[in-house]
């Protein structure tokens, strides 16, 4: 449990980081990182709390980071990617990326393959769960201005 506790407090402190990057307004610091926080919450509730595979968690996970940006830009009449870029750069495969480059900078190829499938399978869970939030995003603001 206190492992868990200090894995969110980084995730907040790291997300704040890119926030203030990003040159986000401080009073939207806090929200900013607390998504940050609860994407990596969710993360690790499906990859170590029911055992689910780099690709699954990372999917759930980037796909509640883009809602949880999404709907707080409505919330705060922001622009999404305020939100997003905190929420979801805790999901970065560093360590798996990391593992890649030193397994092949010693010559262990197998071992590089491994962790280059890691990189990959958490890098396209990424990217698919990002995609369908913003799609039904998309999607959804379309059918509502053709009505109008």
């Amino acid at each position: 449990m206190k492992e868990t506790i200090l894995q969110l407090l980084a995730s907040f402190i790291g997300s704040a980081g890119f926030a203030l990057l990003f040159q986000i307004r401080l009073k939207l610091l806090p929200w900013a990182s607390m998504g940050g926080a609860l994407t990596w919450g969710v993360y690790l509730l499906l990859s170590e709390g029911l055992k689910l595979g780099p690709f699954t968690a990372n999917l759930v996970a980037a796909a509640f980071g883009a809602l949880l940006a999404e709907f707080s830009a409505r919330i705060w009449k922001v622009p999404s990617t305020l939100f997003f870029l905190p929420a979801v750069v805790s999901l970065i495969p560093g360590s798996t990326l990391y593992y890649t480059m030193y397994a092949l900078a010693a010559n262990q190829y197998e071992e590089a393959s491994f962790y280059a499938g890691q990189t990959g399978y958490c890098a396209m869970g990424i990217a698919i769960g990002i995609s369908l939030i913003w799609a039904a995003f998309k999607i959804s603001t379309s059918i509502r201005t053709s009505r109008r």
